[in-house]
């Protein structure tokens, strides 16, 4: 950062909050507050109020989130009190005090275009196709109508390699479990995302919050694949050997539909030239020397 600034992290022992913590700790011109659900409830705004009355962060960085997608279908009352409500009593408390506000989105605000076969723009029209995307946009809205220095990064299979927050795992975790739990696994090849890794992601939000150019942002990896071709490629590069087979969406059914295609261009990040992202290979490869798996 180029000027000493104080920024607190919401939900800092989550996969992408432990990494953003762990980097922001390397600055030596910076003041850190690293938050939990024990520290605050952002779904209260007196929570909220009281969380901050004495460490007055200049940047509030919000990775805390209602995740779980297909229980979001059962629960939405909870996805929305916690994604929507949540962000809107964050949105309110940064503009009254004039603080920034980073807010943490997804690829699942995208979907509903059937066809689609060419990386979202932050311009695109969105439609989710599930209760967690919509509950998500609504926090978006709050956050980009409420707070007027804003950057709202939606981001797309994330991995990290702290537990992911409500899950308790990710993806590459959940394969590499799966290949030694059984003879052989199924995975969808009909959902085209781009997997990204958490340090890439953290270290690409520091840089882009040093820029004070507010706004919406795309911020994942760079290229795409299945998830049946993320999952080949794990095996790959570790070494397993575990028949995998794919399998169509249909297939496989749950409770929250998934979008055939919610592939991101960092349009915005490239347009300020400050898109850092690397592919999605080099982040697995990364992330597995990191857990020792490689």
């Amino acid at each position: 950062m180029d000027k000493k600034k104080s920024i607190a992290i919401i939900g800092s022992n989550g996969q992408l909050g432990n990494d953003l913590r762990k980097l922001f700790l390397l600055e030596k011109n910076i003041s850190l507050f690293s938050l939990t659900h024990q520290d605050i409830e952002i779904t209260k705004p007196e929570s909220i109020k009281n969380a901050f009355s004495e460490i007055d962060p200049d940047i509030i960085i919000n990775t805390a989130a209602y995740n779980k997608v297909d229980a979001a279908e059962e629960f939405p009352n909870e996805a929305f009190l916690i994604n929507g409500i949540g962000n809107k009593n964050l949105a309110e408390f940064c503009q009254t005090h004039k603080k920034t506000l980073a807010y943490i989105s997804t690829d699942y605000v995208f979907g509903m275009d059937e066809k689609r076969e060419k990386p979202y723009i932050e311009t695109d029209p969105t439609g989710p196709l599930n209760t967690y995307g919509i509950s998500k946009l609504v926090g978006e809205y709050f956050v980009r109508y409420t707070c007027k220095k804003h950057f709202v990064i939606r981001t797309c299979g994330l991995f990290g390699t702290s537990s992911s927050s409500g899950k308790g795992y990710n993806f590459v975790e959940l394969m590499l479990r799966f290949a030694k739990e059984r003879k052989h696994v199924r995975v969808v090849n009909d959902q085209i995302v781009s997997p990204t890794y958490t340090v890439d992601l953290a270290r690409q939000i520091i840089k882009l919050l040093d820029t004070d150019s507010f706004g919406l942002y795309h911020a994942t990896s760079l290229g795409q694949c299945s998830w049946y071709d993320f999952a080949k490629e794990i095996f790959s590069l570790t070494n397993t050997h575990v028949r995998c087979d794919s399998i169509f969406t249909v297939d496989f059914p749950t409770p929250a539909r998934r979008p055939h295609f919610s592939v991101l261009e960092n349009y915005n990040l490239d347009k300020l030239n400050i898109n850092i992202m690397p592919d999605w290979k080099i982040g697995l490869q990364r992330y597995l020397k990191e857990k020792r798996y490689i």
